[in-house]
């Protein structure tokens, strides 16, 4: 069994000034995106790219494949702040240093297969599809019983890490 590290593993730790705990997820440094480059904006952007890792029947990059989806999609994050296997654990350091290991789900819906298309450019029964996979999503992982917590938000852009689009949501649901 895998022991726990601060260095590694999610875990929560507590802000000794104020007495709030905050989350920290260190092995999210291996992600391949490190920042945002500023780059001209493009006029058009293709219906899909090749090498976009949330378009259809493309390669992710954990190296699964998506499947070739035709309208909203689910998934769980490859880079996620939280991670379900995370084995218990706790670290106080002449209490200066509190913090304990965390396990979560954090799950990416795609809002369409289209590359050049944001949430407010969608159809009125297409925006319909991506709130009922919302519901979908926050239903089917309310019925786990570990789950105590589940938070719907979106990420907006390549500064959050969407190379080429803003068209994702995240659900992060904490264990």
């Amino acid at each position: 069994m895998q022991s726990f590290t601060l260095a590694e593993h999610p875990h929560k730790r507590l802000n000794i000034l104020t007495g709030e705990w905050i989350l920290v997820s260190p092995h999210r440094t291996r992600r391949p995106w490190q920042g945002k480059v500023e780059k001209p904006e493009q006029d058009q952007l293709p219906a899909f790219d090749h090498s976009c890792y949330l378009c259809p029947g493309n390669k992710r990059a954990d190296g699964s494949m998506n499947e070739s989806y035709r309208g909203p999609y689910a998934f769980t994050n490859d880079f996620a702040a939280l991670v379900p296997g995370t084995p218990q654990g706790e670290t106080n350091i002449g209490g200066l240093l509190k913090a304990t290991a965390e396990k979560g789900i954090c799950r990416v819906i795609s809002f369409s297969p289209r590359h050049d298309l944001t949430l407010p450019q969608l159809g009125i029964h297409d925006i319909r599809n991506v709130v009922d996979l919302w519901c979908d999503e926050f239903h089917s992982l309310a019925a786990d019983p570990d789950i105590r917590y589940i938070q719907i938000f979106e990420n907006k852009g390549a500064i959050m890490g969407h190379i080429h689009t803003d068209r994702s949501g995240l659900l992060r649901l904490f264990l």
